[in-house]
Parts: structure tokens; C-alpha cells; sequence
């Protein structure tokens, strides 16, 4: 059995997701807040020059912060289409949803402070 990749199905896949991610950003009020954030976290890791190791993990934590605003967001979306009225149900998964986002997000602020606060203590003695 071979087994053959279909290019133009592959490049729709990602135009698709490519469309998502322009979407996630120019409508989710949370993600362009997020996006503000990583700028300034990256903006910091360049002026204290952070290790090789340090940037990974901040592009990691970064990257699972929007994926996790992305997952949010899309189940939330789909929870509306489901049940367009109030429902208990759906509030405590959109609430369930968005807690992943935070706990995510908390995440993201302890690494960078672990990573920044004695590049920032060098720096201001």
C-alpha cells in the first residue's frame, strides 16, 4: 500500500490554519493581548540577552499561551453555535475553557519572572 502526500491538500490545511491564527488575533480582544505581551517579553529577552535555553522556553510558554487562547476560543465559538441561549452547562465549559487559558497564562508569568527578575537584578544592583 503507498502511500502518496497531496500537496494541494496539505497547502489548503495550511492556509486554513494560517487564516485561523490572522483571525485569532485580529478579533480576540484576550489574544491581541497576548500578542502585546510576547512582544514585550521578546523585546526584553533581546535587550537582556537571554541564553539559547531561555528563549526556548519562552517561545514555548508563548506559543502554549496562544494555543491555548486559540483552543479557548474556538470552543467557545462552537459552544455558542450549540446552545445560543443561556445554558448552565455551557457556561461551565466555557469557564472550564478559559480557566486552561489563565492557569496557561500564570504559567507563562512565573517563567518569565524566574528568567528576567536576576537579568534585572544585574542590571539594577
Amino acid at each position: 500500500m503507498s502511500r502518496t502526500i497531496d500537496i494541494p491538500k496539505a497547502l489548503r490545511s495550511f492556509k486554513y490554519a494560517a487564516m485561523g491564527i490572522v483571525s485569532l488575533f485580529a478579533n480576540e480582544n484576550n489574544a491581541k493581548i497576548h500578542l502585546f505581551a510576547a512582544a514585550v517579553v521578546v523585546t526584553l529577552g533581546f535587550y537582556t540577552h537571554i541564553s539559547s535555553q531561555e528563549w526556548i522556553m519562552i517561545i514555548l510558554v508563548i506559543g502554549l499561551v496562544w494555543m491555548a487562547e486559540a483552543f479557548n476560543t474556538s470552543l467557545e465559538k462552537l459552544a455558542d453555535v450549540v446552545s445560543p441561549q443561556y445554558h448552565p452547562a455551557i457556561k461551565q465549559v466555557k469557564d472550564l475553557a478559559a480557566a486552561g487559558v489563565l492557569i496557561m497564562a500564570a504559567a507563562a508569568v512565573i517563567t518569565g519572572l524566574i528568567i528576567f527578575v536576576p537579568k534585572f537584578m544585574e542590571l539594577f544592583p
